[in-house]
């Protein structure tokens, strides 16, 4: 197995653990091919775009214990499906990103300079 890089083509960061993330719940946006969502993009979310992705039919912030999921709130930190940030993106609601912890895999859907734009951890 390769080591995950992120999309500045460094060693993949570790995005959340409480809640703990990832597609495979291992606090990494790392991904394989049965992520058909492509949970790649690592996003602090805010209230804004727990509304905006509950409009569009993903509720992140309702608790759902029969999955083990106890609701996101503003300020955690989620990998979140690359489309899906896009469209925020193009939308004006995006969440800050972590892009150090963003797998590379998420430059199929967005722009390393939209995602720059919008990072948390460039000084």
């Amino acid at each position: 197995m390769t080591e995950a890089v992120n999309v500045l083509g460094e060693k993949l960061e570790v995005c959340g653990t409480d809640p703990k993330t990832g597609f495979y719940r291992d606090g990494c946006c790392n991904t394989g091919p049965d992520d058909l969502g492509a949970h790649v993009v690592c996003a602090v979310v805010t209230d804004e775009f727990l509304e905006y992705s509950k409009a569009k039919g993903n509720d992140l912030s309702t608790p759902r214990p029969e999955f083990g999921f106890e609701g996101l709130k503003g300020g955690d930190s989620w990998c979140l499906c690359a489309s899906r940030w896009q469209e925020a993106f193009e939308a004006g609601c995006a969440p800050r990103v972590k892009l150090k912890a963003t797998h590379r895999s998420a430059l199929k859907y967005s722009t390393l300079e939209d995602l720059k734009r919008h990072s948390m951890d460039l000084s």
